[in-house]
């Protein structure tokens, strides 16, 4: 499959339909779809989505997050960026205490949960194997992520869970002529950049259950990332 051309794309709803229809990646397209034909015992009765989740939110928002890629079970489920796993309960709790999420859970995608000046979106839009994308599979899906970095203007923080979600967005911004041209600077939670124009790109460990169940990522840790995002961004509208 060619690579789409996005220039033209110029809004959310436009993009998402040709994320959502992509087949770039062979293998991730053949996972996606077995785990959604061969479902685990807890999710029998419920319907998958088995497609690229598409990505949350408007494109005037000031809080830009990027994850690794939807869950198995999660999002490739559900159809909807970190919904219906654990890894999503912790982030829509943190969004919801700090004010850019309407409710503090995302179960599916008819649960009234609305984004408040965020946008989610991911290095990867198909759930792949293990949890673990390949770097052409990465390299397959930045252009979605591109265009979308192009198109929120109004971004003025960049959360990256996790260090593939950092690395990329760091690509991105360097890529963009406004970031330092130094090297990528070594990951760690926290960790807080001047990507220029006008955005802070910020690093978090990923709430995944290998990090929280861990507690090499705490809740008040998560906190700290939200907190942050809040005093650079100003009070909720």
């Amino acid at each position: 499959m060619i690579k789409p051309n996005l220039a033209i794309i110029q809004t959310s709803a436009a993009l998402n339909q040709i994320v959502v229809e992509c087949h770039m990646c062979p293998r991730l397209v053949e996972w996606r779809q077995e785990v959604a034909r061969e479902k685990v015992a807890r999710y029998q009765s419920h319907p998958y989505w088995g497609r690229p989740v598409p990505s949350f939110g408007a494109l005037d928002a000031q809080l830009l997050i990027i994850g690794l890629a939807p869950a198995a079970h999660g999002g490739n489920r559900t159809g909807r960026m970190f919904t219906g796993d654990r890894s999503g309960d912790w982030l829509y709790r943190a969004l919801h205490r700090f004010g850019f999420a309407s409710q503090p859970h995302s179960h599916d995608p008819s649960d009234g949960l609305q984004l408040q000046d965020c946008y989610i979106t991911a290095t990867v839009h198909c759930a792949p194997p293990s949890n673990k994308p390949l770097p052409e599979e990465s390299l397959n899906c930045r252009c979605y992520l591109e265009r979308e970095w192009q198109l929120l203007t109004q971004a003025r923080v960049v959360v990256a869970l996790g260090k593939i979600a950092f690395d990329t967005a760091w690509a991105i911004a360097r890529a963009s002529g406004n970031a330092p041209r130094q090297k990528s600077p070594p990951f760690h939670h926290g960790l807080e950049l001047d990507i220029g124009a006008g955005k802070v790109l910020l690093a978090s460990f990923h709430p995944s259950q290998q990090n929280t169940f861990t507690r090499k990522l705490t809740e008040s840790m998560f906190d700290e990332i939200f907190a942050r995002c809040r005093s650079l961004i100003g009070k909720a509208s």
